[in-house]
């Protein structure tokens, strides 16, 4: 199959999409170029005395690739051990779909940040967040804090 015929399947199927209110850990990237985002989330057991992925999901507001790219990583991670993930790059993440064509290369970039992120060792980490109305509990929030206008990005969102 060809890129485009990959991604186009991966977009009428996207796995793991949504927010995972049970999630261990959450990683959150955006590209300020574009305005692509990219959240991540995680849900670890313990195996052999190591910490296992064995659930991701994400959400994304950005083009086809990003969604693409972060659906297959999201079945790509589990299974695998946190030292495992910390080891896998960007073309590894999008490797199902072939090379990314130069201008679709930060949209595996951004799901690689947003894993480095969930997979951070840092005290000062906030904890997930449950999925909320509340302005930065969610992707669309993080993008459009209430009450902070960077002038540069404005969401709005639609009324169903």
């Amino acid at each position: 199959m060809s890129f485009e015929d990959k991604l186009q399947n991966a977009i009428a199927n996207p796995q793991n999409m949504g927010e995972m209110t049970d999630a261990d850990s959450v990683g959150t990237v955006g590209n300020p170029e574009c305005g692509d985002m990219v959240r991540l989330w995680l849900k670890f057991d313990e195996k052999d005395g190591k910490k296992v992925i064995n659930k991701a999901s994400f959400q994304s507001f950005g083009c086809q690739t990003a969604i693409a790219v972060a659906s297959m990583a999201t079945e790509m991670l589990k299974g695998k051990t946190v030292e495992e993930a910390r080891e896998l790059k960007s073309t590894d993440l999008s490797e199902e779909l072939g090379p990314l064509p130069p201008m679709k290369i930060h949209c595996g970039e951004m799901v690689e940040g947003a894993l480095r992120d969930a997979l951070k060792e840092d005290s000062d980490k906030e904890p997930p967040t449950q999925p909320s109305s509340v302005p930065g509990n969610t992707l669309l929030g993080d993008m459009n804090p209430a009450g902070k206008k960077s002038g540069k990005l404005k969401v709005i969102k639609l009324e169903e």
